[in-house]
């Protein structure tokens, strides 16, 4: 059964970072290393929207409110997939979920709040 778990949010004043973890169970590292991940979020009263993704070959993609500030990267030893968060605004406010393109599988969030 593959499954997705992240970890790493919390409460973090304006202008602060945070770095979230999404490590992937159920499948081999040759499987997870050629499938495309993916980072979500989803704010209170809003849908889930992208973040950032990362193809099996590095090749990254970042929502415009993204870029410049987040940075998704992989560990293809770990079947671990990151992301990067700096100069936090409260409008990053959200849970973040990690995503399995190919399977089509998500995790269960990680909730992050960002104070002014």
């Amino acid at each position: 059964q593959v499954r997705l778990v992240e970890s790493g949010g919390g409460l973090v004043q304006a202008g602060g970072s945070l770095r979230l973890s999404c490590v992937v169970s159920g499948v081999s590292g040759d499987i997870f290393r050629i499938n495309e991940m993916g980072w979500y979020r989803q704010a209170p009263g809003n849908q889930r929207e992208l973040v950032a993704t990362i193809a099996s070959g590095g090749n990254t993609n970042y929502a415009a409110s993204a870029k410049g500030r987040f940075t998704i990267s992989r560990n293809n030893f770990k079947n671990t997939v990151y992301l990067e968060m700096n100069n936090l605004q409260p409008e990053d406010t959200a849970v973040y979920y990690c995503y399995f393109v190919t399977y089509g599988i998500w995790g269960q969030g990680t909730q992050v709040t960002v104070s002014s």
